[in-house]
């Protein structure tokens, strides 16, 4: 399952980084047709950056999200969970030693 996240995440980054390329190529195209200077062209691409970063950082919260209830809903343990679980057991083992 946490493959099948990953895959989408790093689907919906590509995703995002195509839209840079769409992004950049729609400026041009804005500033050839409506004699936009190149700062002004420059400000658009870095508006339509900013709000790209946004949405993904967005979709990164989302997926992160929705990969801890998914691991809550299938009763997996994170891993400092499962760090204390693994030194209880240590602790236990040993007076388990100690006392035989």
């Amino acid at each position: 399952m946490n493959e099948l996240i990953e895959k989408t995440l790093l689907a919906g980054i590509g995703a995002l980084a195509l839209s840079q390329k769409k992004a950049e190529e729609l400026v041009d195209a804005l500033q050839r047709q409506f004699n936009l200077s190149e700062e002004k062209g420059q400000e658009i691409l870095n508006a339509l950056r900013e709000t790209v970063e946004k949405q993904q950082q967005r979709l990164e919260n989302i997926a992160r999200e929705e990969l801890r209830g998914s691991a809550i809903r299938l009763g997996l343990v994170d891993r400092e969970e499962f760090r204390q679980l693994l030194a209880r057991v240590e602790r236990l083992e040993q007076r388990l030693n100690t006392d035989a």
